[in-house]
């Protein structure tokens, strides 16, 4: 009200996801502030978005974004006997997140200067929290993975290539989840032709990269890796990296238990969880195979 509001620093941390991520977590005070600022801009810039963007929108995530992958993949393929789809992955992309172009874009909708000075603290307060990167440090760039706004703003900095790429390019088959993205054709040479069309945008109207060794053209009979799934023309399986995770982190879970440094109730929330991943998938023989090591592991009096 006294407009004396200034963000305080963030809290840095690592997570492992499986590679590192650093993660900049916001004062609670500040939380709150993010998810007053995010009920308000939702409201305006969801209705905007196109249908296919799924990252961190309601009645949207991971699971629907594979599964509207493979009915797109699947359409094509019965029509044209063959089906190929690029994937795509921006380098770095939040912390590339250019402030000035984000705020323009923020502006666009909301003209009135009392919302954009709070926004305008929120995106700057991420300044020169960039690791390891001293000579940028000055530069109005990023936004911190932790904050719930950022992923609105995510959203709203990458709707211009979702336009571009379904208004101009006049792309049909074009998922999103915030920085990945795919498109499905019949035609190779044509996906390998708009994806210099994509570059080129990205470059010139966001000051962003595409990450050259994430840039691939795969075949749907050979098998798609999308959001931990892989996707083929008669099932969905999960990536064997994420499969090797999976039995890894169960088996240290169930040690946990064992030696009491976790409860029954934690050890079922984890198991669970990686239930719910299985069911999304033709999973049967993995799940018995989960289901029978964690049987004989918890029955195992020297597994300590």
């Amino acid at each position: 009200m006294n407009k004396s509001y200034a963000h305080a620093p963030y809290e840095k941390f690592y997570i492992r996801d499986p590679k590192v991520r650093p993660i900049h977590k916001s004062s609670v005070r500040d939380r709150v502030v993010h998810h007053a600022v995010f009920k308000v801009l939702n409201e305006i810039f969801e209705p905007s978005f196109i249908f296919d963007s799924y990252s961190c929108r309601i009645n949207k995530g991971t699971h629907r974004a594979v599964l509207r992958l493979k009915k797109f993949s699947d359409a094509i393929y019965a029509e044209y006997s063959k089906c190929f789809v690029l994937k795509c992955d921006i380098k770095k992309f939040f912390h590339s997140i250019d402030h000035e172009i984000l705020l323009k874009l923020v502006w666009q909708k909301i003209k009135n200067d009392e919302i954009m000075r709070v926004v305008k603290i929120l995106i700057d307060s991420f300044r020169g929290n960039l690791i390891g990167e001293r000579e940028r440090e000055r530069e109005s760039k990023g936004c911190p993975i932790g904050n719930l706004t950022s992923q609105l703003f995510a959203n709203i900095y990458l709707n211009e290539l979702d336009q571009f790429i379904k208004s101009t390019l006049k792309v049909r088959h074009y998922i999103r989840y915030t920085d990945d993205f795919v498109i499905a054709h019949h035609n190779p040479e044509y996906l390998l032709s708009i994806k210099e069309e994509i570059a080129q945008f990205l470059n010139v109207n966001l000051k962003m990269e595409l990450h050259p060794s994430k840039v691939v053209l795969r075949k749907y009979h050979a098998g798609v890796d999308f959001l931990g799934y892989v996707l083929l023309p008669r099932a969905i399986l999960l990536r064997t990296k994420t499969k090797r995770r999976m039995f890894k982190k169960v088996r240290k879970r169930i040690l946990d238990y064992k030696r009491e440094v976790i409860s029954e109730q934690q050890l079922m929330q984890t198991i669970n969880s990686y239930l719910a991943v299985l069911s999304h998938a033709n999973s049967f023989k993995l799940r018995r195979e989960l289901m029978h090591m964690i049987w004989t592991l918890l029955r195992s009096p020297e597994y300590f």
